[in-house]
């Protein structure tokens, strides 16, 4: 366990949002719902690429084009646009899993700063914790749009930590993937891995300092410390 971070820095998807609606979309459209996680991970795949290549990609322009690609080979001779425009909409739709708003209340409860660093945009959130009805437990909502690169380059959470003022040894990552604790590890940042579904770390990757079974687990970890 880290001594008491000053701040805790959410990652978004999948760590606060609940990604499984995204399967109902691709069956809606009529692709096979098991696409959703493939189409999540080719576009991650896809942004890292472009990242390492020196850019510093739009989200939801990498996913589109993922997406649209998936989506051709699945449905010939459909309106392509209306299929990505419906699954795209779907995820600036989805809800937040079951342990995030006790989590999220009890980290503020136990004066923890609260920011999010997405990939992705900043309005993302936004929407998400603001349907969750949490908006107002977070300080700043902040986009590697702004950071120059995608997690997990280094210059992603030495950027966070310059935005809030605080020294990058005392913030806390939060994320469910490991290569975003890897990456938050390698810049000097503490990291929490959430492990909802009782996976197994990955040996290649630097090791959490804590690990959770949710942001209310974490919370009480935190607590408890």
């Amino acid at each position: 366990m880290p001594h008491r971070p000053d701040l805790v820095v959410f990652d978004v998807n999948e760590t606060l949002s609940d990604l499984s609606a995204l399967a109902g979309r691709f069956a809606e459209v009529g692709a096979p719902s098991h696409l959703a996680a493939t189409w999540f991970a080719a576009l991650l795949r896809d942004g890292f690429a472009l990242t390492v290549a020196g850019a510093n990609p739009a989200f939801a322009e990498v996913g589109t084009g993922v997406l649209r690609g998936l989506l051709a080979s699945h449905l010939p001779g459909q309106d392509l646009d209306a299929a990505v425009a419906a699954v795209m909409a779907g995820f600036g739709e989805l809800g937040v899993h079951p342990d995030v708003v006790p989590g999220v209340r009890a980290l503020r409860r136990g004066g923890h700063r609260l920011v999010t660093l997405t990939n992705g945009a900043a309005a993302v959130p936004d929407g998400l914790l603001t349907r969750a009805g949490i908006r107002d437990e977070f300080e700043r909502l902040m986009s590697v749009a702004d950071a120059g690169a995608w997690k997990p380059a280094r210059a992603a959470y030495e950027f966070a930590a310059r935005q809030c003022g605080v020294a990058i040894g005392d913030t806390l990552l939060v994320a469910v993937h490991p290569w975003d604790v890897h990456g938050a590890k390698a810049a000097g940042m503490p990291a929490a891995w959430i492990s909802r579904d009782a996976a197994t770390y990955p040996a290649h990757f630097a090791a959490p300092d804590v690990v959770a079974t949710g942001v209310d687990d974490l919370a009480a970890q935190l607590a408890a410390g």
